[in-house]
């Protein structure tokens, strides 16, 4: 569980970069959304560790609620992009 958490975590702003990196606002659009995935899939690896007990509910939501912030500034760089 706490590898798939760290992959997940990772995974955010390394999608990030490599769309930055990338030719194109589309192709940033695309690995943005793919940052989007690995939010959401962190966002139920910490719902599953919540309600096996792994993680104190403190901290679930402190995390979940920085996790929200988050998911929310992806949508705005993506909206940010075609508009």
């Amino acid at each position: 569980m706490t590898s798939q958490i760290r992959r997940s975590c990772v995974s955010i702003p390394a999608n990030i970069a490599e769309g930055c990196g990338r030719n194109g606002v589309a192709e940033l659009a695309r690995f943005l959304q793919i940052a989007m995935g690995s939010a959401s899939e962190l966002e139920y690896h910490l719902l599953l560790a919540h309600d096996l007990n792994l993680i104190k509910a403190q901290d679930y939501e402190y995390l979940t609620a920085n996790l929200t912030e988050i998911k929310r500034m992806l949508t705005s760089f993506i909206q940010k992009l075609f508009a």
